[in-house]
């Protein structure tokens, strides 16, 4: 697969998503819209019903495969930048949080999506929150600038996903928190599917080994950095979801291999910390 054809193959994904709210990374079955279908999904994976009622409507769109949020401690006053915002659902928790002395900032390479968070900004009235166009790759943040960074389900998009944590690493200040939901595999999956643009998309083919995608933010220079949740990825959201459905179905694949399949991914929230002291190197430390 190339990189550009990738990355223009996401672009047109999430922006069909943020047009017509069916999710990429995730969805249930559901009879009364695409808003109960955004909740149904944001409950499943560990967001309050006052998570959902606080935010603009619009905001969520039931993408994301866990809460980055609940496990960030956030503080009044801290700034949070928010690695591919989406519609900026994370970002008003975010902002929430740190009140109106803080400040949090959506990054996000979808021009569509980045136009939905502002009218959803707008909206909300949440004026400590602003959306910058970007990749993950060169985020348009300064050197020591954010005190926490969080994501939720993109890191496993994004191809150079070193490059991508050292510059999460760049713009935190020294003893920043790094705060991530994402997919990682337990094992490789089959060929077809990791060749696959369309699971690409869906974010199956591009998630990383779990100890490979823990190896690279500890390479990326991040000490404390451990697994604080782990949960496997439901079948029945991998066998809803367009992108994946779309996959599975060209792959011919049988309950059984789509079971072994659901059986490899799993959705961890993921902790780390810049160092204190300029310089140092990132430590080693076990999962749990």
């Amino acid at each position: 697969m190339k990189e550009e054809e990738i990355k223009k193959a996401v672009r047109e994904g999430y922006a069909r998503t943020v047009k017509t709210g069916n999710s990429c990374c995730g969805a249930v079955t559901s009879c009364c819209g695409q808003v109960s279908m955004a909740e149904s999904i944001s409950r499943s994976i560990g967001y309050a019903d006052e998570d959902l009622a606080s935010v603009p409507e619009g905001a969520n769109l039931g993408l994301g495969c866990g809460n980055p949020i609940a496990l960030a401690s956030l503080k009044e006053g801290e700034v949070v930048l928010d690695l591919g915002s989406g519609a900026g659902f994370d970002c008003f928790l975010a902002a929430n949080r740190v009140g109106k002395t803080g400040r949090v900032i959506g990054v996000d390479m979808t021009p569509e999506m980045l136009d939905a968070a502002r009218r959803n900004a707008r909206q909300g009235g949440q004026a400590n929150v602003e959306f910058r166009l970007g990749e993950l790759e060169n985020l348009p943040a300064a050197d020591n600038s954010v005190d926490v960074v969080i994501s939720n389900c993109v890191i496993n998009l994004v191809l150079d996903k070193s490059r991508a944590f050292g510059e999460a690493y760049r713009v935190l200040k020294p003893g920043g928190r790094l705060m991530i939901s994402d997919l990682v595999l337990l094992k490789e999956l089959p060929e077809g599917i990791k060749n696959s643009i369309a699971a690409y998309v869906g974010c199956l083919s591009g998630a990383s080994l779990r100890d490979e995608y823990l190896a690279l933010i500890r390479a990326a220079g991040f000490e404390d950095v451990g697994i604080v949740d782990e949960a496997s990825f439901p079948v029945d959201l991998m066998a809803n979801d367009p992108s994946a459905a779309a996959v599975l179905g060209d792959q011919q694949t049988t309950a059984e291999s789509l079971a072994d399949i659901a059986g490899s991914v799993v959705s961890v929230k993921v902790q780390g910390r810049k160092p204190k002291k300029p310089g140092t190197k990132g430590g080693q430390s076990s999962r749990r």
